[in-house]
């Protein structure tokens, strides 16, 4: 497994604020310190909830991808 391979996968397509923030908080808690969290959104506010969320929480925003069909992907690594 490399370093960025997601642990686990959260399907947000379709979700709108606040939803995938509550997604991404039950998720992190959901596996270990150091792993990292996939989540697929298309929430046009999604990018800049993603960041706050991280900055606010402790927890490292690894990349934001554009995939096809305006769908982002966002990798996380829970730090603590």
């Amino acid at each position: 497994m490399t370093e960025l391979e997601p642990i686990k996968t959260l399907d947000c397509v379709g979700l709108f604020c606040p939803q995938p923030i509550f997604e991404v908080k039950k998720g992190i808690n959901s596996i270990e310190v150091g792993q990292v969290l996939e989540m697929l959104a298309d929430d046009p506010g999604a990018e800049e909830d993603m960041k706050r969320w991280a900055k606010r929480t402790g927890h490292e925003l690894l990349s934001i991808e554009r995939l096809e069909d305006g769908v982002l992907r966002f990798l996380f690594r829970r730090m603590k």
